[in-house]
């Protein structure tokens, strides 16, 4: 149960960048632990159809702001099931085995499969887009991510009329990921949903790979979702199911904290979370404040899937 009381995914004032370190990238990673990673740390790297990477950019998203550095990206997750530490998610990835890999895919659809990763990767057309990614907690980056429309494996599973969303679950593995049993009170194993006209949107992706590269496991390998017009806590990470259902599933942040976290959580300036402000973003690592765009600067492709239900 969430109280008001001070969680480790809070953003205290002492994290805002000083002035001397932000004229000096290099100072400003280092200071964030993001340069000098460890060998524990590369070995965080997946390696599911290397082959296929990179793969072809797609000219037609572009950005508003730089890239992201790729060590910042890789190394300042949110990924509870290994810590809430956002920097030591990359050092405490190790262990955890990405290969073999199974995601299932069922529920009311005509064409059920169970997919080894390697199939599905290489199953539906690969390729890079250039997304903004905003963080519920005020935090923003921008991202090469590699992956596929998730509207192509929804028309390969061939939905049943009654079908009206898609609930999505990530590996449970307690062994190798220690943030599950030293956080117990969270009903894992994560879970999360869409609508399948939200899933079928253009700009809906499952990512397999970031930067050009099979996606680390600190940010979700093998296999991820990426929905850029919504917070982050929606992106759920490591997914081995996929189901179609006719009743709305819940949602492991709504669940836990419906007050707090909604089912949609789209980005909207104008709602502000109950403990912060949303109208602002603060782009890592520099802390550079920029207002918060409507659906993270996405209107034209998704103002339409919603009928006043921004949140």
């Amino acid at each position: 149960m969430l109280t008001k009381s001070p969680k480790g995914w809070q953003i205290p004032e002492r994290h805002a960048t000083p002035e001397e370190v932000f004229l000096d990238r290099r100072k400003l990673l280092q200071g964030m632990g993001f340069l000098g990673m460890s060998a524990l740390a590369q070995q965080a790297f997946g390696a599911i159809a290397p082959d296929l990477y990179p793969a072809k950019r797609d000219a037609k998203y572009t950005l508003d702001r730089p890239l992201t550095a790729e060590p910042v990206a890789t190394g300042y997750n949110n990924f509870y099931e290994f810590t809430l530490d956002k920097r030591r998610v990359k050092d405490m990835v190790g262990p955890f085995e990405i290969e073999p890999w199974k995601v299932k895919v069922h529920g009311l659809i005509n064409n059920p499969k169970t997919y080894d990763i390697d199939d599905l990767v290489r199953a539906f057309p690969l390729e890079e887009r250039l997304y903004r990614f905003r963080c519920v907690e005020t935090w923003a980056m921008a991202v090469p991510w590699t992956g596929f429309q998730i509207s192509h494996l929804i028309q390969a599973a061939d939905p049943k009329p009654e079908a009206k969303y898609i609930r999505m679950v990530s590996v449970d593995r307690p062994e190798q990921m220690p943030g599950i049993r030293s956080q117990p009170h969270y009903p894992w194993p994560y879970f999360e949903a869409l609508e399948i006209k939200e899933a079928m949107n253009e700009l809906a992706l499952f990512v397999t790979g970031i930067y050009g590269k099979p996606l680390p496991k600190q940010n979700g390998a093998p296999i991820r979702l990426i929905t850029p017009w919504k917070y982050g806590l929606k992106s759920i990470k490591s997914i081995v199911e996929i189901e179609f259902t006719e009743k709305r599933p819940p949602t492991l942040w709504n669940k836990v904290g419906p007050t707090e976290y909604g089912w949609y959580s789209n980005v909207n300036p104008k709602k502000p979370h109950p403990r912060w402000s949303q109208a602002t973003d603060r782009l890592i690592p520099t802390g550079e404040e920029r207002p918060t765009l409507l659906y993270n600067g996405y209107e034209e492709y998704v103002a339409g899937l919603y009928n006043g239900k921004e949140y």
